[in-house]
C-alpha cells in the first residue's frame, strides 16, 4: 500500500523537521533530521542524492544550533566526498554543502579555520560564476 512507502514517510518527517526549524524549535528539528538522515543512509548508502540532501539539512541545523565542530565533521567525512563523487564538484548541492562548511569555519573564528574558509569561499565564487554564468545574481 502506497502509504507504507518509507520514502513518503521520510519526506513527511523531513517536511516536519523543516517546519520545526522555521518555528525556531531547532532541537526538535535536529532529532528528526538525524533520524531521516540515518534512515536514508541505511536505505541507499552515503552517495545517494537523498542521503546527501538529508545530510545537508542535518549539517545546516547543526550550524543553526552552533554545533559547528559536528557540522564540519559531518560535511568533511561524509557529505562533501559523497557529493563530489555522486553529483560532481559543480553541482548546486555540492556547492551548497561546501559553502556551509566555510560558514561554520567562519563562526568558529580560528586562524587556520579562517584561512580554510577564505580558500573555500574564493573557490565558491569562481565555480558559481562559471556554472551559473555572469548574469546570475
Amino acid at each position: 500500500y502506497w502509504s507504507h512507502d518509507e520514502q513518503i514517510i521520510l519526506g513527511a518527517q523531513t517536511s516536519l523537521a523543516n517546519c520545526l526549524n522555521k518555528l525556531g524549535r531547532r532541537d526538535e528539528a535536529l532529532v528528526l533530521y538525524r533520524e531521516t538522515h540515518a534512515r536514508r543512509v541505511a536505505l541507499h548508502g552515503f552517495s545517494h542524492g537523498s542521503a546527501i540532501g538529508s545530510g545537508s539539512n542535518l549539517a545546516a541545523c547543526l550550524g543553526n544550533l552552533k554545533l559547528y565542530d559536528e557540522a564540519i565533521q559531518l560535511v568533511r567525512d561524509q557529505l562533501l566526498p559523497a557529493a563530489r563523487r555522486s553529483l560532481g564538484s559543480d553541482h548546486d548541492l555540492t556547492l551548497t554543502i561546501n559553502l556551509n562548511i566555510a560558514i561554520a569555519l567562519l563562526y568558529l573564528n580560528s586562524g587556520d579555520g579562517l584561512l580554510e574558509a577564505e580558500t573555500i569561499l574564493k573557490d565558491q565564487v569562481q565555480r558559481r560564476r562559471r556554472v551559473f554564468g555572469p548574469a546570475h545574481p
